[in-house]
């Protein structure tokens, strides 16, 4: 019955995007609901191995759980940096078959998960291994999923749409970002409009998996900051969310005080294995506290960019991220001020709520440029703004419970704020190459 509702408050909003009262009626209505299946429906969790030995140990337990040929699901990437060895070797030493696939892209389409698919059923694959980021582990659980369950990946798009548990899943994150390994969510692209589409069923979340930090710290200092932004975001949205718990919040707040103390020290020493293994547990924590509490404007206005300028997912957070917060500072200043206190950022803890969220708020700031983010998108298009604010519209709608709820023309002036932006450091950047 739940669901059955969630689905026709979102023919309802489809119809009324751009009747704000009718917006905020179905989207408040559908964050209740969603809160509601949340409580009902249990949230597994992977068994985690953490430390330099965290790999083998994530093998042994598929081993002895009696899977005899694996899909080692990675992009090219890291295959031709032969980071899947670690587990590959270690399966040699154990007899244990396996198969590797590597066509993952980022943000990847329903045709790249098909392939992968295909190859699986085709080698006769009994269980999954995804090693790499957000995207090569998200492309693992629809893989698992879909072939479980006879269906291609598209079919999975929605709430609770497989029937079947997925394949013996297991994952090995190489980024410390999405925490996508502890989440009951999949993001897939359409092949034509590269518009992203969640699949969300706790029967997607994988059995076991490895936070090792030998494998993050050949991460290089840009990908490393954009992947912590992208945990910072999680764990900020999921606090500022209508649908916190103290369970959410427990998770949130230790993930957002990890990014602050341990990001900077990852970002300048990537060799450090205390701050690369903080770090992993941090996307973990931050993937827990969003299953519940979810996210929302930062990740549906950063996915029209990824959609729309195939702008880095964690950096197009970290873009959009100061624009949200100070949308939300005003519905959100004693849980901000709360989660200042709680993490100890705060200088004066006399201070007032509103006080000490702006410390929070201008610590966050200070993070961006600390691991030098750049702020900047090439050629946006006001003329796409249109398109993007509704997209990012539904998304909010669909699945999230946020503080401030914002209409389209709200949604187009951040997205021209990001463009004015955007356009005068550009300017400024060129007239200072051509002075230098």
């Amino acid at each position: 019955m739940l669901i059955k509702k969630c689905s026709n408050l979102t023919q309802l909003l489809h119809n009324d995007t751009l009747n704000h009262l009718g917006y905020l009626t179905v989207a408040k209505t559908r964050a209740k609901v969603l809160a509601a299946v949340s409580r009902l429906i249990p949230m597994p969790r992977p068994l985690l191995f953490v430390g330099e030995q965290a790999c083998d140990e994530l093998c042994d337990m598929l081993i002895n759980e009696g899977n005899t040929k694996v899909l080692i699901v990675t992009d090219a990437v890291l295959n031709k940096l032969g980071v899947p060895s670690k587990v590959t070797d270690y399966l040699d030493t154990r007899n244990i078959r396996y198969q590797v696939y590597d066509g993952i892209t980022p943000d990847p389409t329903y045709k790249v998960m098909e392939e992968g698919l295909a190859l699986s059923i085709d080698a006769g694959c009994d269980s999954v291994i995804g090693i790499g980021g957000g995207s090569v582990i998200d492309a693992a659980k629809m893989i698992a999923m879909s072939q479980s369950n006879n269906c291609k990946p598209k079919r999975l798009i929605g709430l609770f749409k497989a029937r079947k548990p997925c394949l013996p899943l297991y994952c090995i994150p190489t980024t410390a970002g999405t925490g996508s390994e502890a989440t009951i969510g999949a993001v897939a692209s359409d092949d034509q409009t590269h518009q992203k589409a969640i699949a969300i069923d706790p029967k997607m979340v994988p059995r076991a998996a490895a936070i090792d930090p030998t494998i993050m710290k050949g991460m290089p200092p840009h990908i490393t900051a954009d992947t912590g932004i992208d945990v910072l975001t999680h764990a900020l949205e999921a606090w500022m969310s209508v649908n916190a718990t103290a369970e959410t919040d427990y998770y949130a707040a230790s993930a957002v005080k990890a990014v602050m103390k341990y990001l900077p020290i990852a970002y300048k020493d990537g060799d450090n294995l205390k701050a690369r293994e903080e770090m992993g547990m941090a996307a973990h924590y931050g993937g827990i506290a969003l299953n519940k509490a979810a996210l929302g404007y930062v990740h549906a206005i950063a996915h029209q960019l990824g959609a729309y300028h195939g702008t880095p997912h964690g950096r197009a957070n970290a873009i959009v991220l100061p624009y949200i917060i100070e949308l939300n500072r005003k519905a959100s200043e004693k849980r901000l001020a709360a989660l200042a206190r709680k993490i100890g950022v705060v200088k004066n803890s006399q201070a007032s709520d509103g006080d000490v969220a702006d410390q929070l708020i201008t610590q966050v700031k200070t993070l961006l440029e600390t691991v030098g983010i750049d702020p900047t998108i090439n050629d946006m298009q006001a003329s796409d703004f249109d398109n993007m604010a509704k997209a990012a519209a539904k998304e909010v709608s669909d699945t999230y419970a946020v503080p401030v709820y914002m209409n389209g023309a709200g949604i187009k002036d951040i997205l021209m704020k990001i463009k004015t932006a955007s356009d005068k450091a550009n300017k400024d950047k060129s007239v200072s190459q051509k002075v230098s």
